[in-house]
């Protein structure tokens, strides 16, 4: 209960809201610079309100900020309505001031016109503000509350609710403007969601390690001293015997995966050893947060 009540207090801290608040900031500034670079003017349409804003840009010339708030604002309100949570005022700042940034950076001039170059930036661009603003605990509002609420009303899955949004825009787009515009969007599409899952949990991925062996006291040693990491010791029953064993569990870096196969490999070459990846690893010999 203390732990709980520390990490609490961590997370509702000043110092943390600042920074939150500051991530808020800096993610939309960031997507909205990479919607004016990239997508807005090579009319690439990659999903949201943002993509939807494109679309408006070029059929009545809307700047896309006013578009982005009479979108935003609704479904923010019609979030607090319907799905019966209190939405934090990082959720309402964020309906606000991604348009807000969109606006103040449209006199930027495009890098490119070439529109794959255009949805590959632009996809990184807007995944890494995004990606941002969700490590600030944050949201940039748009379709992801109508997601919600669709998920909430018909039982779909999230991922599903955001893909069917996602799609339509995609689909207006290839309609209004060609299909091969719409390919492109799918692929700014695809950038951004992997960009938000490496700005999420980072480059760097661990390893986790089960070895089933003979051995067992013999590798728990050398894995402890040699490899200097830490395991745990799962209790398990063989599928064919049912002899109860014991399983080796044991996370290490990519760079260690050699020395541990080896180290395994010297006391045990019988040892079956299946290794999966972890995408982040919190705690000692780790990242910390």
């Amino acid at each position: 209960m203390a732990r709980r009540r520390r990490a609490a207090v961590q997370l509702n801290s000043p110092q943390r809201k600042a920074l939150e608040y500051l991530m808020l900031l800096a993610g939309s500034l960031i997507l909205a610079t990479s919607f004016n670079l990239f997508l807005n003017p090579n009319q690439i349409a990659s999903g949201g309100v943002s993509g939807l804003s494109t679309i408006f840009h070029n059929l009545f010339g809307v700047s896309p900020a006013i578009v982005q708030w009479a979108f935003n604002i609704p479904l923010f309100l019609l979030g607090l309505k319907l799905l019966d949570r209190q939405y934090s005022l990082k959720a309402a700042l964020g309906s606000i001031i991604l348009p807000l940034c969109v606006m103040l950076t449209s006199h930027l001039q495009p890098l490119t016109t070439n529109p794959l170059l255009a949805s590959i930036y632009g996809g990184i661009g807007v995944g890494l503000g995004i990606g941002i603003v969700f490590r600030g605990r944050g949201s940039t509002g748009g379709f992801s509350i109508a997601s919600q609420i669709l998920h909430k009303y018909t039982g779909l899955s999230l991922g599903a609710c955001v893909a069917v949004f996602d799609g339509l825009v995609i689909l207006f787009a290839g309609i209004v403007f060609d299909p091969e515009k719409a390919l492109f969007a799918l692929i700014a599409l695809f950038v951004t969601s992997k960009t938000i899952d490496i700005v999420q949990m980072g480059w760097n991925t661990s390893k986790v390690a089960y070895i089933i062996s003979n051995e067992i006291e013999t590798l728990r040693e050398t894995i402890l001293y040699d490899l200097d990491r830490g395991l745990t010791l799962l209790d398990a029953a063989g599928g064919y015997t049912g002899d109860e064993r014991k399983v080796l569990m044991a996370v290490v870096s990519q760079s260690e995966v050699s020395k541990l196969k080896i180290m395994v490999r010297s006391v045990d070459p019988e040892a079956f050893i299946i290794l999966c990846p972890a995408q982040e690893v919190l705690g000692e010999g780790f990242r910390t947060g």
